[in-house]
């Protein structure tokens, strides 16, 4: 019962992370989590004591739990990560047509989808469109590495999503521009093109490294 308990209160405040939510700097305590899910401390502390492992929270006794901010470090570390991954998977695909088409198919869908999204599932499709680049690229190992930073990624996302202004529209109009750059077949231009879209969307000065 602990168990399935503490597992219920880690996905139902990890979502709340990922999701904005809960925001870079905020601290919570062990008694409204409890309370919000109704449970008792105890799971609630062995939730915690698991985001803090994966570095999402700090505990701090008899005050709480302090949310992580996304450092800009982290960022750009993710950043670099998914711009080598990516455009290693396009370099893949372009010599290979069928799955070329079948990716441009598949990074069509995804946009229409954007067209009406809300904010958090926006930030979802917009995982998922950088998702099924790397799968397109037939590489395991690589496309199980992006994976572990599709949390981070939806993040930073939902994070600049929530600061308003033209960010969603932004990153459609870009995404567009990188589906179109696939499509042509030019692993160059899209490589530089990501690198410019990610620094544009999550205020990197410069750029990934």
């Amino acid at each position: 019962m602990t168990d399935s308990a503490a597992d219920r209160v880690y996905a139902d405040v990890k979502e709340q992370i990922l999701t904005s939510a809960l925001r870079g700097g905020d601290l919570i305590s062990e008694g409204e989590i409890a309370d919000r899910c109704n449970v008792s401390r105890t799971p609630v502390r062995e939730a915690f004591l698991r985001l803090a492992a994966e570095g999402w929270m700090r505990l701090y006794p008899k005050r709480g739990a302090f949310i992580v901010p996304v450092s800009d470090r982290e960022a750009r570390d993710v950043l670099d990560a998914r711009v080598l991954i990516e455009s290693h998977a396009v370099r893949s695909v372009v010599g290979r047509p069928e799955e070329l088409a079948d990716l441009g198919r598949a990074l069509a869908d995804n946009l229409e989808r954007h067209r009406n999204a809300d904010l958090s599932e926006f930030a979802v499709l917009d995982a998922e469109f950088h998702q099924l680049i790397v799968a397109a690229g037939d590489n395991a190992l690589l496309a199980d590495m992006y994976v572990s930073l599709g949390e981070r990624h939806r993040r930073m996302t939902t994070t600049r999503l929530h600061r308003g202004g033209a960010v969603a529209d932004q990153i459609f109009a870009d995404h567009e521009a990188l589906a179109a750059t696939i499509a042509a077949g030019d692993a160059d231009e899209f490589a530089s093109g990501l690198a410019a879209h990610l620094s544009g969307v999550h205020d990197i000065p410069g750029g990934p490294r």
